[in-house]
């Protein structure tokens, strides 16, 4: 399998969906509903996010012929090709359609390889308010905007970020006590909230507002984000050498069987171990 050659291919991709929503990121939108989890964010979908899938395929089709790859994306029903090919694409066309319908930042375009097992192989994501590209090979390493990335934590307080506010988040009392566990746990001095993007663009934040974690607790209500929010991301942790796990810290399942859904397990990313 090239792997590069299919890197520059997603990369090409994400950058030509990025550019579809630049053209409207300033536009009032009409937004529609769609089958989704328990959470509103699920549930909401625009024109935008269609056009951004129309372009990434007409880049990704051609490769699931040449490479025999299977796919997966938030938009399209899952054919079941994932469960079939050694690969498949795992596609997020605009992840964060809330906070772009509300012309806040914290939209993104992402785009994954991930193996049969679950394994990513590729992570690209494309932050078009910024023009931002970070990508992931595995075992090539993580890059921001084309050079390796390195990251350094280097404030004295604990970033929570988050999609929704601490005080609106369901069992926040027992997120706030992990989260000063954590607190004391690294000598720090206390918790700052960053709130409001989509989950893609909340595990970059992770990475650039270190030392940091975002979590999801496990429940039994579908949601809590689904494959296509981590894939990427969790080959950019990978390849930082990161935590990117369930809530319980086992080995986040990119392909699983009976769900997109990652509420049963929960989610945890951190920059720092």
């Amino acid at each position: 399998m090239d792997f590069l050659k299919l890197t520059d291919i997603a990369i090409e991709a994400a950058i030509a969906a990025g550019k579809v929503i630049q053209q409207y990121m300033n536009d009032d939108i009409e937004v529609m509903k769609k089958e989704g989890g328990s959470g509103y964010a699920s549930q909401v979908v625009t024109a935008v996010d269609m056009a951004c899938e129309k372009d990434i395929l007409s880049h990704l089709h051609p490769t699931c012929a040449a490479f025999g790859l299977g796919f997966l994306s938030e938009e399209i029903e899952d054919d079941g090709s994932r469960f079939e090919a050694d690969y498949f694409w795992c596609i997020d066309p605009m992840d964060g359609t809330l906070p772009f319908i509300n012309k806040q930042p914290g939209f993104s375009v992402s785009i994954a390889l991930i193996a049969k097992d679950g394994t990513p192989y590729i992570g690209v994501v494309f932050d078009p308010a910024t023009n931002t590209l970070y990508h992931a090979v595995k075992g090539k390493g993580a890059f921001k905007k084309g050079e390796p990335w390195r990251i350094t934590p280097t404030n004295d307080y604990l970033t929570y970020v988050t999609d929704k506010k601490l005080k609106d988040t369901p069992r926040a009392s027992e997120i706030e006590a992990l989260l000063y566990e954590q607190v004391v746990k690294l000598n720090l001095k206390g918790v700052v909230e960053l709130s409001g993007a989509g989950s893609v663009l909340n595990a970059i934040r992770v990475l650039e507002n270190g030392p940091a974690c975002m979590l999801k607790l496990p429940k039994k209500e579908a949601g809590g984000g689904s494959i296509w929010d981590f894939a990427a991301t969790a080959c950019i942790f990978y390849e930082l050498g990161l935590p990117a796990t369930t809530f319980a810290g086992g080995r986040l399942d990119l392909n699983r069987k009976d769900s997109t859904f990652m509420n049963e397990e929960g989610i945890f990313y951190s920059c720092f171990k």
